[in-house]
């Protein structure tokens, strides 16, 4: 059997049909659902998922106690941000799309980011697999997913992916704190400075610009090893 390309590529897709719980977040004016860490059957005949959610978290838990298929779950956080770990029950169209991901033998590269254009919620997702699983992938999505293709490349092993996962918010911090000076010699700008143009908590500022230089120090890092 002759070998085939491994490729990875990154794919936005917009659903007109969502699941219960995703669909009830979305239409949401105090909680958003910022990305899916982890979505996949169990053993058992459920599905098991971590999502980290923005907004309040009082509001988040009552979405959940409120939905039919959420079996159970747990949810940890503030109202700035909160991870919640949950069993689902019957989430078409999502099953769907799982599905048609491992018939086709495709990794999920996690996390998958959620965003909303207009009405519409959108998610990105970066898949690692064949030519020929990608392209079969992509012609069995049902007509309810429309599909656009952002990037597609050969997977090398020497490659390192860290700074090209930094989520959207995490890239739109970094241009913002590089064109604000943030990383000029002296510094032009302060953690508390950036808070107050962003309108968010100087230690977030903090703790996220920590995260974010931990991920790209790390990628440079393995470069030079």
């Amino acid at each position: 059997m002759p070998a085939e390309t491994l490729r990875q590529a990154t794919i936005l897709l917009s659903q007109t049909q969502q699941t219960d719980i995703f669909n009830s977040i979305h239409q949401s004016d105090v909680v958003s659902l910022e990305s899916t860490r982890y979505l996949g059957p169990s053993a058992n005949e459920y599905f098991i998922g971590l999502s980290r959610l923005t907004g309040n978290l009082a509001a988040a838990e009552e979405l959940f106690d409120a939905n039919d298929q959420v079996l159970q779950y747990a949810i940890t956080g503030t109202d700035e941000y909160s991870l919640v770990y949950a069993h689902y029950q019957n989430i078409e169209p999502v099953e769907e799309l799982i599905s048609i991901l491992y018939h086709h033998d495709l990794v999920v590269n996690w996390p998958m980011v959620h965003q909303q254009t207009g009405d519409t919620p959108e998610t990105k997702i970066t898949v690692i697999g064949t030519s020929t699983g990608i392209q079969g992938a992509t012609a069995d999505l049902p007509s309810t997913v429309t599909i656009s293709v952002e990037k597609i490349k050969h997977v090398h092993p020497s490659e390192n992916d860290e700074i090209a996962q930094l989520t959207d918010r995490q890239q739109a911090l970094l241009k913002y704190a590089i064109q604000t000076g943030y990383y000029e010699v002296p510094r032009q700008t302060t953690h508390q400075e950036l808070a107050e143009s962003l309108n968010i908590a100087p230690g977030t500022v903090s703790d996220r610009l920590q995260r974010i230089e931990r991920r790209v120090m790390k990628a440079y890092t393995q470069q030079l090893l």
